[in-house]
């Protein structure tokens, strides 16, 4: 049964999205019949690419893990990014705190505004508009990388907020080695993208060292007690026995909070 406050979480966030869009709408019709209209539907058609498919560079190179890193298939909205990303708030000298509550365990990360502005800028707009409140945890990998990956409040990898964020921190775990990748330890948070510069609400949680090629913001860690819940997850796999896909023991986010540290 829906609680009250389940229900005013998701007035909240469906008032959000309704605004979101509005703005799209009104932008969209200012660039009807223009050229910009004109390229963009180029972008929009390529924001259809098959879920877990993703371009690591401006040629069709990909590495060996392309078909299960940690990718957002934009909608079209997204992929043309229809919004600004929004005024930057945060203090840009502070580490700042995303406080998890989930079904499965409370989940606390701890980001670095220094180093990626614009990622935890994002987070602390999104969540103070309770954006992740009730959202799912909607993919689980548990062969060749190790991550749970959140954020998407379509809950299938296609949601974003309307805007995307610029890529940051990616030299943060140093150069990548022969073979185009850099280890991303457990306990390391970062953004999922659908290539360049095109981060949105979806993130990443690693819960055992992962091999990637250097392309997602890490903007965080988070802690023991949050480690200790993603690996329960882990453990359980994925539904239908697959390495990919959604986890079998379901995580929500029941509530996020910002808050500077």
């Amino acid at each position: 049964m829906v609680t009250s406050d389940q229900r005013r979480r998701q007035l909240a966030r469906d008032k959000y999205q309704r605004q979101q869009q509005r703005r799209a709408d009104a932008r969209r019709r200012s660039r009807r019949n223009s050229v910009i209209a004109a390229s963009l539907a180029v972008v929009i058609a390529a924001g259809g690419a098959v879920y877990l498919s993703v371009a690591l560079s401006g040629d069709d190179k990909k590495s060996d893990n392309a078909a299960t890193e940690p990718t957002n298939t934009p909608s079209p909205e997204q992929s043309t990014s229809s919004q600004p990303e929004p005024a930057m708030s945060v203090d840009k000298k502070a580490s700042y705190t995303m406080a998890l509550k989930t079904n499965q365990g409370d989940i606390t990360i701890t980001m670095d505004a220094a180093k990626a502005p614009h990622t935890v800028n994002s987070f602390k707009h999104l969540a103070d508009k309770k954006y992740f409140d009730g959202t799912k945890c909607h993919r689980l990998t548990t062969s060749g990388i190790f991550v749970l990956q959140c954020g998407d409040p379509k809950g299938d990898g296609t949601g974003g907020p309307g805007y995307v964020i610029p890529d940051e921190n990616l030299n943060g775990l140093g150069k990548a080695g022969a073979d185009g990748s850099v280890t991303y330890p457990k306990g390391t948070v970062a953004m999922a993208n659908a290539g360049a510069n095109t981060g949105g609400s979806q993130f990443f949680l690693v819960y055992k060292d992962t091999k990637l090629p250097p392309n997602y913001t890490p903007f965080g860690t988070f802690d023991a007690a949050g480690l200790k819940v993603v690996e329960d997850v882990a453990k359980a796999g994925v539904q239908g026995g697959a390495g990919d896909g959604a986890p079998q023991k379901g995580v929500t986010i029941e509530k996020a909070v910002v808050s500077k540290k």
